[in-house]
């Protein structure tokens, strides 16, 4: 089974919502609680927990942002005890082969805060490049699906 994603729901939004980063990644990402409560206020927010097989390891959240009208990759996570394993890869890497099947080859877009070392490998590995836009004072990256 490895890399799945479940909807966030009743009976796993608290498990969820305990997911951490070490305390060097706190700055970069919002809170589990934070998104899935703006997902429900939000429209075009699609919250997802990530799984290795039955254990929950992490948080995504995709939307169309309602600035730009863009697809973008709005939260990604990993929990502290499961970093390192190569599941944000992997995490990342089925997103966007679900997102190309369900939308087709649109580009795709993700921030990033400037002192995220980790996250920026991340994205330049699974093809985005930087596209120079600095927004929320964040570095914005795209790829095409």
């Amino acid at each position: 089974m490895a890399i799945h994603f479940v909807d966030v729901t009743r009976e796993n939004w608290e498990e969820c919502i305990e997911l951490s980063v070490s305390d060097e990644q706190e700055d970069f990402v919002a809170t589990n609680y934070e998104s899935i409560l703006l997902s429900k206020y939000e429209e075009n927010c699609y919250p997802l927990c990530i799984y290795y097989n039955d254990e929950m390891i992490g948080f995504l959240m995709y939307d169309i942002d309602p600035e730009t009208k863009r697809w973008e990759l709005s939260r990604f996570m990993v929990d502290k005890k499961h970093q390192g394993n190569g599941y944000g890869r992997q995490a990342l890497s089925l997103l966007l082969a679900h997102l190309k099947e369900e939308l087709g080859s649109i580009p795709f877009y993700t921030s990033i805060e400037p002192k995220n070392k980790g996250m920026k490998k991340l994205v330049k590995l699974l093809g985005f490049t930087p596209t120079g836009e600095i927004m929320w004072g964040e570095e914005v990256y795209s790829v095409t699906l």
